[in-house]
């Protein structure tokens, strides 16, 4: 219970110990939230943890693979056992392999898939199995720009974020049928500055990067937040994100070719690949490190995005279009009052 004697809101984050699930864990905690913390990285949860409970709210650790579902199910009933019915849960988790197609190994694709994709899956059927039966409750999906655009030396990761498109459209048009209460909505991100551009299998000659314009993790925490407590089908962050999704709808060809050109130049940065950094395709990396929420672009990084406060701010905008809308017609009617009176 918070100050005022309400029950303060469960939530589970998967993906909580890094990059933008870790500063989505921050978002919900300063507003009193109690958490269940959902990763594989020990040392990445503990921070984690640590961070809920010094910004007001409550949390647990869970150390689950979300490719596993009997472990994302266990998570789920120690969450409700701990704290009470799940308010919110926000599928975040995933891993990705920066290679050429024809340079993965089969294993290697299929672990993407299972981590990126099934993970998913099993956090939004355990998520619902608790939801339905209440009649309430929200699902965020966070997505990407590349669910719609998919780029060179990403297939794996581009295939299971199209892929998570599709099943929550199907979801969500079965809730609608049901006439239930819970909702679903996909926050679409444009590249964000996270560990993952370090902990990512990376078999590019070069080191990785997240095509600019790049986004700081916080502004994407917020527009989750945002999600999780309005009715919204689909909110885009980012300017790259709207210029993107709307091209590809109408101009797909384009950008083949455009991405054919500038896409592999545009995910490496100058400095050589040793292939000696740890990733965390199998087995996670921050185990004895916390890597946080910002990965190495800070001084690229953007801290708004115009285009997602728009979309949360929709009645604000209407109201200052109409007000203005409003002072230029008694403009209009005092300059035509006073010509009819000359």
């Amino acid at each position: 219970m918070d100050g005022q004697g309400q029950r303060s809101e469960v939530v589970v984050i998967t993906g909580a110990s890094g990059g933008v699930g870790r500063a989505t864990v921050r978002a919900f905690a300063k507003r009193g939230a109690r958490i269940g913390l959902i990763a594989r990285g020990e040392a990445g949860l503990a921070e984690a943890k640590r961070d809920v409970e010094s910004l007001g709210g409550e949390a647990i650790i869970l150390p689950v693979d979300t490719s596993h579902y009997d472990e994302v199910e266990e998570a789920a009933a120690k969450v409700e056992e701990t704290f009470g019915p799940i308010d919110v849960w926000v599928n975040d988790g995933f891993c990705t392999v920066f290679a050429p197609f024809l340079r993965i190994e089969p294993d290697e694709f299929r672990r993407v898939t299972e981590v990126t994709y099934l993970g998913y899956v099993h956090g939004t059927m355990v998520a619902l199995k608790r939801m339905t039966a209440r009649n309430r409750g929200k699902i965020v999906q966070v997505g990407s720009a590349l669910a719609y655009r998919s780029i060179p030396l990403q297939s794996a990761y581009c295939g299971a974020k199209h892929a998570i498109n599709g099943f929550t459209d199907s979801i969500r048009c079965e809730l609608l049928h049901d006439k239930s209460n819970v909702q679903i909505t996909t926050v679409q991100l444009p590249a964000v500055n996270t560990p993952q551009f370090t902990w990512g299998r990376n078999k590019m000659p070069k080191l990785a990067q997240p095509v600019p314009p790049i986004y700081q993790p916080e502004v994407i925490a917020e527009a989750i937040y945002w999600a999780a407590h309005h009715k919204k089908r689909e909110l885009w962050v980012g300017g790259s994100t709207l210029i993107t999704l709307t091209g590809n709808k109408f101009f797909p060809g384009i950008g083949d070719w455009y991405l054919a050109k500038t896409g592999y130049e545009s995910q490496m940065r100058d400095d050589p690949n040793t292939h000696t950094q740890p990733d965390n395709l199998f087995d996670p990396v921050d185990t004895d490190r916390d890597y946080g929420a910002h990965g190495a672009f800070n001084n690229q990084s953007l801290d708004k995005s115009y285009e997602a406060w728009a979309a949360m701010h929709k009645g604000l905008l209407a109201a200052v279009a109409t007000g203005a809308a409003a002072l230029a017609f008694a403009g209009t009617w005092v300059t035509s009052s006073r010509r009819a009176g000359a």
